[in-house]
């Protein structure tokens, strides 16, 4: 048997920009990325601490060191730029491993959204 945990985690972050037009994703700073290990493409959940939505969409990488974190597409709807976000990735294991992975956790400056 598999079960889904916790893989990632970048917690509290702001939005910095909500772009309606784009194809859809959400844009973080590759750093951060790096640091949660998420990877181009990979699902992620936004957990909006201000409004109380959720929703997955998908990964692409921002600037290095720009603490950008942007929704894009029907996403950008919502959230509005300063909104408190959490964002989450999962992955599969079966039981025993599960009891021995450590998921990456990130804990950036709730300000500028950069590692210290």
């Amino acid at each position: 048997m598999q079960i889904e945990v916790v893989k990632s985690k970048i917690h509290r972050v702001k939005v910095t920009g909500a772009d309606l037009n784009y194809i859809g994703s959400i844009t973080i700073d590759e750093d951060l990325m790096d640091a949660a290990n998420i990877v181009q493409g990979e699902k992620v959940q936004v957990v909006n601490n201000t409004n109380g939505e959720r929703l997955e969409t998908y990964a692409i990488p921002g600037p290095r060191k720009s603490g950008e974190i942007t929704l894009n597409g029907a996403a950008a709807r919502k959230v509005a730029k300063g909104d408190v976000l959490i964002l989450f990735t999962y992955a599969r294991m079966d039981i025993e491993e599960a009891k021995k992975f450590n998921p990456s956790l990130v804990f950036p400056n709730e300000e500028t959204n950069l590692l210290e």
